[in-house]
């Protein structure tokens, strides 16, 4: 009771919209994950959850560097939003989702001129060189992809 009566009047509906905000951005941040995800899936041969559960190496690595480049995207989509929550909702959903169509095309792009046969590697249960790559080229390019959001 005396925490309450130390604290300024409007604290606590500043509080109040802090923790919305964060949990607001957190099912927005996991529902672009998922988003994410599945454009890796889609736009790679085979079933990816079912290669990364049956444990196949490449497969695994490849998916998580894809994650890892995701959340770089979602995240910096989060962090240069600006205005009312709401602007930040929808300018987070909007660059969040146009950096990870840039982020798959590109790492496909540069599969295809490098030749890589992501279907074969990722299916393959010996680790293989070209998925290293892969998963290089899908950070690095999430970077590039996350730093032009802002």
């Amino acid at each position: 009771m005396i925490l309450a009566q130390a604290l300024d009047a409007t604290y606590w509906g500043y509080l109040g919209r802090g923790v919305g905000a964060i949990l607001l951005y957190a099912v927005i941040g996991t529902l672009m994950m998922l988003v994410g995800f599945w454009a890796i899936d889609l736009t790679t041969p085979g079933k990816l959850p079912q290669l990364v559960r049956a444990g196949l190496p490449n497969a695994v690595v490849i998916t998580a560097a894809g994650m890892l480049s995701m959340a770089f995207i979602i995240v910096l989509a989060i962090w240069s939003s600006s205005g009312s929550l709401l602007q930040g909702v929808v300018s987070s959903l909007v660059f969040g989702l146009v950096g990870i169509v840039a982020q798959v095309g590109a790492v496909r792009l540069l599969e295809w001129v490098t030749g890589i046969e992501i279907g074969d590697v990722i299916q393959d249960t010996e680790p293989r060189p070209a998925a290293k790559v892969v998963a290089a080229v899908h950070v690095a390019l999430g970077l590039i992809v996350a730093v032009a959001v802002i």
